[in-house]
């Protein structure tokens, strides 16, 4: 490929746009893009977008994209007038339970490095002096809010006509009112885009078609896993005490305003005041029935991004309009309509390449809020291989099979409209759909009081109330501190006496939901060479923990990879991202060496796992297996088939928990009799059935990482504390070259273990970390930890912060003492895990 090669953008709005700047502002100058709609007035979600701005998200990446996006618009003017309006940001509370989300929010932005602080009632109603100064009509009254001053409004569809006029002067051609047909390809790569006006030729196609983004997915047989969904908006007559006081550019004036009690959110147009609404029913889009409008039809009130509005589904939110801001009393609605965006199972983006079509691109289901960062990170991928920006809950890829279906985007994306302004915990479990995927287990599961929680569709067991009784017997140094409410939540006193029964006794855990994959074939061992860091041309029995680099050395993924034969290799994997990324690479090394093919396998269907661990797990599985289980049988980091009970079983010396046992995995249909093979044989030495509560306790015990929380792409082993995964002298490897030098340049921040001093609080994740009263960092996993009686979290820290040190975790508004600590917390010499 060319240093610039052909690109087509499919999609003129804010992300098309933003996109075709980013990549020739970087040298890259052979781009087209291709709009359906009229250049001057596209018609899609851009084309109406209010453009109020909130920055602060529980994503550190979305809050990323949405800061680059806020000094991008800022930065592009015209006639001494920028595209961005910065005149701050105001979320209300008026129940105690928002207020306290505020809280917790505040501190997101400080982990992320955006200014803001909370607002007595006093000061909300200075900043927006039309708010109600008394009680609701519900009794309710304004309690507070959160103030961020760089928040504020964003000129989208005059922001795009400037990147088309400066990116057309850098060679970037536009093609208006060109409809796409289909997209060309040869030997599994795109090589154009067909229009109405004939064959664009292309390398690299993106498509930045907003809700249109699903429709051109089936055009290379891509799942694009979005929903179109109609949003209200309206604009009020004028309003009297705003005359004359909004002659500023975006006429506003007053910060942008979120009532998210009620789901709406406001901002000024003149002497009139905008209302959008998410208060009413799901409205899913047909996009079969937009309107067809041509070109010359196209207007600011007609385009086919622009429903007809449904005045009985905003009547409500007009009253509470009313209430909260008693001049509109005296004002009508003048204009409304449903305006359609797009909405995504998790509410995140869709970014990234097609995993079987190389070179189409999506970025989809992106707001405006975070426009101008996206644009940013898919030119970075494009160009240098992968962003800069972590975009692990953003992968195109990312959802499992059976949560791209249509009945499963429908379904979530809708409740993720409803849910868009709740006050949701971190653990929130979907109420539905629910057991869409369960282990062999699940009926005994269910018959021992488990309580589920849900991830990937996945159902997981948290705890089981048939072991509340064990309370009785938890001796008083395992009995866990009263937590905090909020902390307290999808959490249970019995994980405490699981994980005192798993360090005394034993435990059986259900590892079904870690997703496998299987190698296999003449170049399976060139595959995963290339790819990993570990030395995994070991004999057959060897397991190795390693990790997927990205080319500039973070951290894409930790695996585990069981060497079962010459040619047959087991992965423990992290997502479907995982999977993906690994069939592809088999894909392209069996193209450049025929004899060096590799198949990749998902597997985690088909089969399940049982994690049996503590101190008296040799005794049971003794009495199911004849097989040799002894240090000298099976040494830990070690694999081989055994027999339980007849059962065909390959057996892991691994652990999670930090104790005694193995991994054994089974194909599915032996998976039920397999647990009650184990759980009956551990009777009488007092096994228990554990859930995840005490599972993360106690990897956090151990020091053991999550990635995705403790450890993302943006960064790298040796700042990570994994440089233990790195095989010595192991070189070529993907990222090899990359973090030779990272390894050679000091990192700034590392990865802290964190105990809390005063050994009751337990925080959540993602909290603000101060060290010397200066924000300085964030918290990652947390958990109260039932073996060294005490709450831990994992942080990201300057260097300069050393073992010992005392720092300030801020909770609900609050500074909690912590302190640095060595780590692990249990078993540094690793007797329990070696036996």
């Amino acid at each position: 490929m060319s240093a610039s090669p052909r690109v087509v953008i499919i999609g003129a709005g804010i992300v098309g746009t933003n996109l075709a700047d980013e990549l020739a502002s970087r040298g890259w100058t052979n781009i087209t893009v291709v709009e359906q709609g009229p250049l001057e007035l596209a018609g899609g979600s851009t084309s109406h977008a209010p453009g109020l701005v909130f920055q602060t998200n529980p994503s550190k990446t979305m809050t990323e994209f949405a800061s680059y996006t806020v000094d991008k618009l800022l930065s592009l003017s015209a006639d001494g007038v920028s595209c961005f309006n910065q005149l701050g940001g105001l979320e209300l509370a008026t129940t105690e339970t928002r207020l306290q989300d505020l809280k917790r929010k505040l501190g997101y932005a400080t982990s992320w490095g955006i200014d803001g602080r909370l607002i007595d009632a006093d000061e909300c109603e200075k900043h927006w002096p039309l708010l109600n100064s008394g009680a609701l009509s519900d009794g309710r009254k304004v309690l507070g809010g959160l103030y961020v001053p760089s928040d504020g409004l964003a000129s989208a569809a005059r922001a795009v006509q400037l990147l088309i006029s400066r990116t057309r002067e850098a060679g970037v051609t536009y093609l208006g009112s060109t409809t796409v047909t289909g997209i060309a390809q040869w030997a599994g790569k795109v090589t154009g885009v067909e229009t109405s006006s004939g064959v664009i030729p292309a390398d690299i196609v993106v498509s930045c078609a907003g809700f249109w983004g699903r429709e051109l997915g089936k055009l290379v047989g891509l799942k694009v896993p979005l929903l179109p969904l109609a949003h209200q908006y309206v604009k009020s007559t004028p309003v009297a005490e705003l005359a004359g006081h909004n002659e500023t550019p975006n006429g506003a004036s007053k910060p942008i305003l979120r009532y998210q009690d009620k789901d709406l959110y406001y901002r000024e147009h003149g002497d009139r005041i905008g209302i959008g609404s998410y208060a009413h029913r799901p409205m899913p889009v047909d996009m079969d029935a937009l309107p067809k409008i041509g070109a010359d039809e196209m207007s600011e009130h007609r385009m086919p991004s622009r429903l007809d509005f449904t005045l009985e589904d905003f009547a409500p939110s007009w009253e509470d309009s009313q209430d909260l801001l008693p001049a509109l009393h005296r004002a009508q609605i003048e204009d409304g309509f449903n305006g359609i965006f797009s909405f995504t199972p998790d509410g995140g983006p869709l970014m990234g390449e097609s995993p079987d079509v190389e070179g189409f691109f999506v970025a989809e289901a992106v707001w405006v809020t975070h426009s101008a960062g996206v644009a940013k990170a898919m030119a970075e991928l494009l160009i240098e291989g992968r962003p800069r920006t972590d975009l692990h809950g953003c992968e195109l890829t990312r959802f499992e099979k059976v949560q791209t279906s249509d009945q499963y985007v429908s379904e979530t994306s809708q409740q993720n409209f409803v849910e868009i302004y709740d006050v949701l915990h971190p653990l929130q479990p979907k109420e539905s759909p629910r057991d869409l995927r369960v282990s062999p287990f699940n009926v005994r599961q269910k018959e021992l009081g488990a309580f589920f929680l849900e991830s990937a569709g996945w159902e997981r067991p948290h705890w089981f109330e048939a072991n509340a009784d064990l309370l009785e017997e938890l001796p008083a140094e395992w009995q866990a501190p009263e937590r905090d409410p909020w902390s307290a939540m999808f959490s249970s006193p019995i994980s405490a006496a699981e994980a005192w029964r798993t360090r005394t006794a034993v435990g059986l855990y259900d590892m079904t939901p870690l997703k496998r994959l299987s190698v296999t074939g003449p170049g399976a061992q060139a595959l995963l060479h290339r790819l990993s860091t570990g030395n995994i041309a070991k004999k057959p029995g060897a397991v190795t923990y390693c990790l997927l680099l990205e080319h500039d050395g973070g951290i894409r993924s930790d695996v585990t990879v069981a060497r079962l034969a010459e040619e047959d290799f087991q992965l423990g994997v992290n997502s479907n991202v995982d999977f993906d990324y690994l069939r592809v690479e088999a894909r392209k090394q069996s193209a450049a060496d025929p004899s060096q093919w590799a198949h990749v396998a998902d597997i985690t269907g088909s089969t399940c796992c049982i994690g049996l661990w503590g101190p008296l797990a040799r005794e049971v599985i003794g009495k199911v297996s004849e097989d040799d289980l002894s240090n000298d049988g099976l040494k830990y980091f070690r694999t081989k088939e055994i027999s339980v009970g007849g059962i065909p079983v390959t057996a892991m010396r691994l652990s999670y928990v930090g104790e005694l046992g193995w991994e054994l995995y089974t194909t599915a249909e032996y998976g039920l009799k397999l647990w009650d093979l184990l759980f009956e044989a551990g009777q009488e030495h007092g096994i228990i059935a554990a859930g995840r509560g005490a599972f993360n306790s106690m990897r956090l015990e151990k020091g053991y990482r999550l990635w995705g929380t403790d450890m993302t792409s943006e960064h790298h082993p040796y700042q990570s504390g994994l440089g233990f995964s790195i095989a010595k002298d192991k070189e070529g490897f993907v990222g090899c070259e990359a973090l030779a030098a990272r390894k050679e340049q000091p990192a700034s921040r590392a990865l802290r273990c964190l105990t809390v001093d005063d050994g009751t609080s337990v925080v959540l994740g993602k909290e603000p970390v101060y060290v010397n009263g200066e924000p300085a960092g964030y918290v990652t996993s947390a958990a109260y930890g039932y073996s060294v009686r005490k709450p831990i979290a994992y942080a990201w820290l300057p260097t300069g912060v050393g073992i010992g040190d005392s720092v300030e975790v801020e909770y609900f508004g609050k500074r909690i003492a912590a302190t640095v600590t060595a780590e692990p917390l249990f078993d540094p010499g690793m007797e329990r895990l070696r036996g």
